[in-house]
């Protein structure tokens, strides 16, 4: 059996502020420190050691694995950051407080943008101080690369494209892992894993600072997904 642990990001401060996030690298609330904290600690109590780590580039994402890193003794753990890894980027909604945005155009619309799985948000404009492309972190990106606004389903895409070309070869190679990422880019492995269709990728949450096990035969086929506070000791 394999295994790889996920922890999606402590509550960042445009999650405590309900703002639509995405590539906007913010940093971790107060909230999101301690739960990324109990996160290392439930690790440590349950006995999990890492032999690798990957993140994406965004810091609520890098801080989270930094406390958890601490608490399990393991600061110096080998980590693989990666934009592939990175929140679905909401376009021009990023920033936008979300009730505020249900007002303005209904909560149908803003339903599907956060939901369906081929809904585009408005998309920004290169001229726009959004525009990753403006950022020294994603300078070695294509301009096909870049985002102007994604679906659940593009996002998808750069996940699984990245589980593929780097997760899945250090799992056959026996490296013990550790995901801390985002809400969708870790719906988006579970649903890949799981071969969840879109109603099931639809109804799918992964709250904040809770770490997930996702158990695997040796074939990499899943075959368990919970919540390791569910579980108790190993």
């Amino acid at each position: 059996m394999k295994e790889i642990i996920i922890i999606r990001h402590g509550e960042s401060e445009w999650n405590k502020e309900n703002r639509f996030t995405g590539w906007q690298d913010v940093e971790l609330s107060d909230k999101g420190i301690e739960e990324a904290i109990d996160a290392g600690k439930l690790l440590l109590k349950t006995g999990y050691h890492f032999t690798l780590a990957y993140s994406s580039v965004l810091r609520r994402a890098n801080e989270t694995l930094r406390y958890v890193l601490k608490e399990i003794g393991q600061v110096d753990l080998e980590t693989i950051y990666s934009w592939k890894l990175n929140e679905r980027h909401y376009g021009a909604l990023q920033g936008l407080n979300k009730d505020e945005t249900r007002q303005r155009y209904g909560d149908a619309q803003v339903q599907k943008w956060r939901r369906d799985m081929y809904e585009k948000p408005p998309l920004l404009l290169t001229s726009d101080q959004r525009y990753p492309g403006h950022d020294e972190k994603y300078k070695d990106l294509t301009e096909a690369e870049l985002p102007l606004g994604e679906n659940l389903f593009d996002t998808m895409q750069r996940v699984n494209a990245f589980y593929e070309e780097s997760i899945e070869p250090s799992l056959k190679s026996g490296e013990k892992i550790l995901i801390v990422a985002h809400g969708n880019s870790l719906r988006a492995l579970v649903a890949y894993l799981e071969h969840l269709d879109d109603a099931a990728v639809m109804k799918l949450e992964i709250p904040t600072g809770r770490p997930v096990v996702l158990e695997m035969d040796d074939e990499l086929k899943l075959t368990k997904r919970y919540f390791l506070d569910e579980k108790g000791e190993k």
